[in-house]
């Protein structure tokens, strides 16, 4: 009897922990963003902030959710794609409101200019939003059209983390042009190396795609590096 109920408290036991973890899993890689829009909106400025990491977080988990279309994986991993995605879309409609007022003098630019050289820098949310659903919808269809090469689906699979590994390298660029981290908030970077530690972790015990783990380690060595180079030489004046 004693062994039945020891049995029933350690499965109760870990079914608690696999939903903590899962529901860490979906909203813990929204947290990081958290203080950054705080301090966007308290300053009214987003010059610290590089929005190609939206860009490159909504190439990633895009792919992301394409590539479970072809190779399975669980579903706390794909509704932290879909999360992520509304998050970067709010961190976008936040940045462009706050760059428009500011800015109101400056030549407006949109997405069906098609100028490359304005790629990513447009004055309206509405040209992120297309640009990002001109991108899904090719997407798409190309991953319908190639669903059946295993080839072509694991390599999906290893171009969407390998994506979401660059995650840093844009606010990295953002800092060396200022030469400064001023605007850019201490704790979402800090967010950003534990979260991917925890990841890794998760992705290793759920033996979640071998895709997963890699990139969760390059995001983690990556995340290490940045943070020096992030804070080493140049005008410390972050937000914590």
């Amino acid at each position: 009897m004693d062994e039945v109920i020891m049995d029933q408290i350690m499965y109760a036991a870990h079914q608690a922990v696999s939903w903590i973890a899962s529901l860490a899993i979906i909203f813990g890689g929204v947290v990081p963003y958290i203080p950054q829009y705080r301090d966007i909106r308290r300053t009214q400025n987003a010059e610290g902030f590089s929005t190609y990491v939206c860009l490159v977080l909504l190439v990633a988990n895009i792919l992301r959710i394409l590539f479970r279309f072809g190779h399975f994986f669980e579903t706390p991993l794909l509704w932290q794609s879909v999360i992520m995605i509304i998050t970067m879309l709010i961190m976008l409609n936040l940045c462009t409101s706050v760059r428009m007022a500011t800015e109101l003098n400056t030549k407006r630019r949109s997405f069906t200019d098609f100028d490359w050289n304005y790629f990513w820098s447009w004055s309206g949310f509405v040209d992120y939003l297309q640009c990002v659903l001109a991108f899904t919808v090719m997407a798409a269809y190309v991953t319908y059209l190639l669903l059946d090469s295993v080839l072509f689906v694991e390599s999906l699979g290893f171009l969407a983390v390998f994506t979401e590994a660059m995650l840093g390298t844009p606010q990295l660029y953002c800092n060396y042009q200022n030469k400064s981290t001023e605007g850019m908030s201490i704790k979402m970077v800090l967010m950003w190396t534990s979260g991917d530690t925890f990841k890794t972790g998760y992705f290793l015990l759920t033996q979640a795609p071998v895709q997963f783990w890699i990139c969760g380690l390059l995001q983690s060595l990556f995340g290490i590096s940045e943070e020096h180079l992030s804070f080493d030489g140049w005008d410390q004046s972050p937000v914590m």
